[in-house]
Order: structure tokens, then C-alpha cells, then sequence
């Protein structure tokens, strides 16, 4: 692991006012990296922004929507505008709502996909005219184990998630003439808030926390140029693997 990659890097961190997102940025900044932290609530981002700040590191808090278009390409405008450029893109915000199939609202189904999927679209294109102008970059998708494998009560996030695996191999196929690598993270269980609201009944003593994520997330950045890695499924050590 070549720590050294990342020295003077630009991150953009959707999502980063709390939890997994806020995690990667923390841990992102500690290495060198400049981090752009993205999310909806003012007073989360600022909060982000400032930890950074009192640590040493540099970052920028932005307030956006990553369903608004307009809004995305202003806020990659503006760090363009204080860095120059912007190396590397964590697509982490996410939402869902886990309930049988027929409790879910048309209003949550479209919810879901559109953070969880079409943000994903709308801030990746955002970022990528840079990253093929300068012929390099990083995208890192956080999809998750649902994006892997059917889980009841979870059929809008399921289907968001495996449309992000869709979308992450994909691109990466498509953006490897201009050494852009693109990658995905299949967490399995991770305490967060959205976990926390929709799985209040389940034992969470032997979760993962949002920093093994952000620990993931280093490791993919610093791979040797000749090798790479398209998925990680990353699971809570108790459970069960993947097929099992």
C-alpha cells in the first residue's frame, strides 16, 4: 500500500456529514488527500469540514442535492474554482426504506432509485470531463451486499444497488482507455443511521463500523497501477460469505 498516491489528491465525498461518508473523508484527509464533503445538511458538513480542519488537513464543505443537477455541477465548479481539479470520486450517499414490497409507495420506490442510483449518474458525470481531460482518476461506488444478493423488505434498495454494480463495471470498462479506474464496495452490515432506523430490531453488536469502509477505500486507492479491483464485498466477520 503506497500511501505516498494519495499525497495532494482531490476528493469528492458525496454523502460525508455523517456516517460512512464522513468517515472516508476523516480518513482520506489524515492521508494527504484534499476533500471536497458533500451532503444535504448544512450544520453535518460543516461539522465534517471542521474536524478536518482541526486535524491538519484541508477541505471544503459544500451543500447540495445529488438529484439536482444544476446544483452538482455548481458545486464541482466551486472546487474546481479553489483546487484546480478533482482526482478522485466517492459516490456515497444513499437512502432506503426496508419494508415488504407491497408496503413500499411509489413516492419511496423513486426516492430510492433516485439517490441511490441516479445521483450516483448525475455527480459522476459532473466529475468525469476532468478526469478524462487529464486522463486519470478514481471513482469509488458504495453500493452494498444488497446490490449482490436478493434481501426481503429491501426491493427498491436491492435494485438500486445492483443497478450501481451494473453502472460501476460498466464504466469501468468504458473509461479504461483514459486510465480511469472505477471500483465498488458491497458492505454488508455497518452501523449507521439509515441501518439503525430500518433494522432497529437486529443485534448490531458485531457490526462493522463506517471506518472499515473507509479503511476499503484507502486500500483501493493505493493499488500498485498494474493490478486492480472492480468489487469488494466486504462483510461483518460473523456472518456467512457470500453464496454460503
Amino acid at each position: 500500500m503506497n500511501i505516498q498516491l494519495l499525497q495532494g489528491k482531490v476528493a469528492l465525498i458525496t454523502g460525508a456529514g455523517r456516517g460512512i461518508g464522513k468517515a472516508i473523508a476523516l480518513t482520506l484527509a489524515q492521508k494527504g488527500v484534499r476533500v471536497a464533503v458533500l451532503a444535504r445538511t448544512a450544520t453535518e458538513v460543516q461539522e465534517t469540514e471542521s474536524e478536518i480542519s482541526n486535524r491538519g488537513g484541508e477541505a471544503l464543505s459544500l451543500v447540495g442535492d445529488i438529484t439536482d443537477m444544476n446544483r452538482i455541477q455548481e458545486c464541482v465548479d466551486g472546487i474546481h474554482q479553489k483546487w484546480g481539479t478533482i482526482n478522485i470520486l466517492i459516490n456515497n450517499a444513499g437512502f432506503g426504506k426496508f419494508k415488504p414490497f407491497e408496503e413500499l409507495s411509489l413516492e419511496e420506490w423513486k426516492q430510492t432509485i433516485d439517490i441511490n442510483l441516479t445521483g450516483t449518474f448525475i455527480v459522476t458525470k459532473a466529475v468525469l470531463p476532468d478526469m478524462i481531460q487529464q486522463r486519470g482518476g478514481s471513482i469509488i461506488n458504495i453500493s452494498s451486499v444488497s446490490g449482490l444478493r436478493p434481501i426481503p423488505k429491501q426491493s427498491a434498495y436491492c435494485a438500486s444497488k445492483h443497478g450501481v454494480i451494473g453502472l460501476t463495471t460498466t464504466l469501468a470498462m468504458e473509461m479504461k482507455p483514459y486510465n480511469i479506474r472505477v471500483h465498488a464496495i458491497c458492505p454488508g452490515g455497518v452501523i449507521t443511521k439509515l441501518s439503525q432506523e430500518n433494522m432497529s430490531e437486529r443485534d448490531m453488536s458485531d457490526w462493522m463500523e463506517p471506518e472499515d469502509v473507509a479503511h476499503t477505500v484507502v486500500y483501493l486507492l493505493t493499488q500498485n497501477p498494474r493490478a486492480t479491483t472492480d468489487i469488494i464485498y466486504l462483510r461483518r466477520y460473523g456472518s456467512v460469505p457470500l453464496g454460503g
